[in-house]
């Protein structure tokens, strides 16, 4: 009976791909639903970017071992990302008119930085699908006892059909009323155990001291681990496609800021109770598996009447499909926008559309690849995307808005230095966070590279 009320909401969401898809008729429907998105749809899509695999079991799973210092990342980073989009970037990007990240490199420093940006950005996704991928394998094989690798794949192949229909605009509409579904299903599960539990004073009892610590030990090193921490998703994610996607489909530029704070503010509540329902799993039913990324699934299972289970299990399906049909759309633009338009400049809008749709289902099959190749959890595989866009994007993106000298040898070194060092601070496995190292060396890539007089630099 489960799994037919769980395959029943796979197929409505097709089916709402299928109506979606009656609303586009050109590339920017497709990618930015028409920038036709009111306040309610536009926080909701927005509020949706990362509301999955890392917060429902991911975050959790490094909570109930090691407490709020282990989840600052996730969820705290994430809500700090929206907030700053909201306050620092929405409406500069949003007066442009553009449809992607790369094209305001194109604009601020010209057309090699496009398309250097598009080729870091598209590869920056697979973990993160990848992430979501993974989660929803374990959130069906739990309940069908059918292998991980099967689930991940007839997922996959879900999300990519009715990501295929309609864009953003299936996207919208089905996170809205996901949304909806995680919200009530999250709650009664929140208020069930917190009966069950006994209250914050049992809770607080029953963990180790210093569990619901904020702040790090006063050393150099904890204290670098935490700043590392909030930006990994705090300041690396404000260069991602899907989040810009999200926002940037708004009606107007008031509404575009307003969705990013309400998404924010719902971040930084509601993902506080899958914290508190798995710590509760853990406190209350310590027989569970040892696997925590499976800790909330398996105590609803196993201890779960059928209505809670269909309604959790609905909500957990609702929040992956969400993020995940939001990150294979992201790549999918940015290779169609500005790598196949980087080539073929003249490229008709239904060529484009074609093609944007074909980029869809390559990302979703390079990802299943992955997501069953690869043996790395949750949390890791999503601090890993938004790293790599930290080190190479996050300082051109700013820099180019907000500071008038930043140029395009600046933009250029700073992208290729600040990955470079990343990737050989993780070869080296420094003490520093890598991420930290790659950071600095693409901010100072960025003031020598613009301020040097190496000579004049004409923008392509």
């Amino acid at each position: 009976m489960l799994l037919f009320f769980i395959s029943l909401y796979l197929l409505s969401n097709v089916a709402v791909g299928a109506w979606a898809a009656r609303r586009v008729t050109t590339s920017q429907d497709f990618v930015l639903a028409g920038r036709g998105l009111p306040l309610f749809l536009a926080a909701s899509v927005t509020f949706a970017t990362w509301f999955g695999s890392e917060t429902i079991m991911g975050a959790p799973a490094m909570f109930v071992e090691g407490g709020f210092l282990a989840v600052i990342e996730e969820p705290f980073g994430s809500a700090l990302c929206l907030f700053l989009v909201g306050a620092f970037f929405a409406r500069p990007l949003y007066r442009l008119n553009i449809t992607t990240f790369s094209d305001y490199f194109r604009i601020r420093f010209g057309r090699s930085a496009e398309l250097l940006s598009a080729l870091i950005v598209i590869p920056s996704y697979f973990s993160w699908i990848a992430a979501q991928l993974v989660a929803i394998g374990i959130v069906l094989s739990v309940v069908t006892d059918v292998p991980r690798e099967y689930c991940i794949i007839a997922s996959a192949a879900i999300v990519m059909i009715y990501t295929l229909l309609g864009g953003m605009w299936s996207i919208s509409v089905t996170d809205f009323f996901h949304n909806l579904i995680i919200i009530l299903a999250l709650a009664v599960l929140g208020i069930m155990l917190w009966q069950e539990v006994g209250g914050w004073e049992t809770i607080q009892k029953r963990t180790p001291v210093g569990f619901f610590r904020f702040l790090p030990n006063s050393t150099d090193k904890d204290w670098l681990a935490y700043i590392a921490a909030w930006i990994t998703i705090g300041l690396g994610s404000i260069p991602q496609q899907d989040v810009f996607q999200r926002v940037m489909a708004a009606k107007t530029e008031k509404i575009a800021v307003r969705a990013s704070y309400l998404a924010s503010g719902m971040y930084l509540t509601i993902a506080m109770l899958p914290l508190f329902i798995a710590l509760s799993a853990k406190l209350l039913h310590p027989d569970l598996p040892k696997d925590n990324q499976l800790i909330i699934p398996n105590m609803v299972m196993r201890h779960g009447s059928l209505p809670l289970q269909v309604l959790f299990f609905g909500a957990v399906t609702s929040a992956i499909l969400s993020v995940s049909s939001g990150a294979i759309l992201a790549p999918a633009t940015v290779f169609g926008e500005n790598v196949m338009k980087f080539f073929q400049p003249d490229i008709s809008d239904q060529a484009l559309l074609k093609t944007i749709r074909w980029a869809v289902v390559v990302i979703s099959v390079a990802c299943v690849l992955m997501s069953t190749t690869r043996d790395t959890n949750i949390f890791d595989l999503v601090g890993e995307s938004s790293a790599f866009s930290l080190v190479s994007l996050f300082v051109p993106l700013a820099a180019g808005i907000y500071w008038k000298r930043a140029n395009l040898l600046g933009c250029l070194c700073s992208m290729v230095i600040g990955l470079a060092v990343w990737l050989i601070c993780i070869w080296q496995t420094t003490d520093i966070s890598p991420m930290l190292w790659g950071l600095v060396a693409s901010a100072v890539a960025m003031v020598v590279g613009s301020l040097i007089p190496w000579g004049s630099v004409a923008k392509n």
